[in-house]
């Protein structure tokens, strides 16, 4: 597998996390791995013939949208495959795609059902280009013509930024005192642009902070990973692991398979 990171225009740089070119051998499918939740919605536009990949036992023939926000997915590219993977901040994709993310969290579905025909015009377009910096030019074309600005929600925006900076560790009453609004308010603002409660996002961002501490300190104890992650007791962390990826927390920290 081949990956290329790629700049991304300063006006899509509030809402892209990152864009990338990703191309499979043509000999055989890649490593099948398991991608673990990150309430990041991720699009892939496929300008090959050959299918995207296989996922979650599915296979996708052309470009698809992943909202991967609270459950793991397991992926295999597939031989000869090449897209542009695009990368979305938690909440920034309902800008681009005029769907509650709350109807389609935890799913994936071919570009096509949200696009439609333009769907097929950027494979065209991207199948017929020479390079991927002139692949990743057009897409971004055409993200800034589905770009609707006044979707932005800045209530939701300012809650992501105190969460995410928190690792979750923080309270939905704080969050909702902070911005003015009724706890069940937010929610409902929060299901729509997120795809999630505000609840349930602080639980996978204090989860995924866990991850960035077994990541970046292996010599620490389980233990310690939990308690500075912002778990009450080893049982929540072990049932965050199993919920979102499936397996223990040793488990994650010691396989080969597993993407975070």
């Amino acid at each position: 597998m081949r990956i290329q990171l790629y700049d991304i225009v300063p006006a899509l740089q509030p809402y892209i996390k990152l864009i990338c070119a990703m191309e499979c051998d043509e000999e055989a499918d890649t490593q099948h791995i398991r991608v673990l939740p990150d309430t990041c919605v991720e699009l892939f536009v496929n300008y090959t013939s050959s299918p995207v990949a296989i996922i979650d036992n599915k296979l996708h023939k052309r470009s698809i949208i992943t909202f991967r926000m609270s459950r793991h997915t397991d992926v295999q590219m597939r031989k000869g495959a090449g897209c542009l993977a695009i990368c979305f901040y938690p909440g920034m994709a309902c800008s681009f795609f005029q769907v509650p993310m709350n109807l389609l969290t935890d799913t994936t579905l071919a570009l096509y059902d949200i696009w439609h025909e333009m769907a097929t015009e950027i494979e065209d377009r991207l199948a017929g280009s020479l390079n991927d910096d002139e692949r990743v030019e057009i897409v971004q074309k055409y993200l800034l013509q589905q770009l609707v600005l006044d979707k932005h929600d800045v209530h939701v925006a300012y809650c992501l930024s105190r969460a995410q900076l928190s690792g979750g560790l923080m309270s939905v009453s704080m969050l909702a005192n902070d911005t003015g609004l009724s706890q069940r308010h937010l929610s409902r603002k929060f299901q729509h642009c997120v795809g999630l409660s505000p609840k349930e996002y602080l639980r996978v961002c204090r989860f995924i902070r866990s991850l960035d501490h077994l990541k970046k300190y292996p010599e620490h104890s389980l233990t310690e990973v939990a308690y500075e992650s912002g778990y009450y007791d080893q049982a929540h962390f072990n049932r965050d692991y199993r919920t979102y990826t499936g397996h223990t927390p040793a488990e994650v920290a010691n396989s080969q398979y597993i993407l975070y």
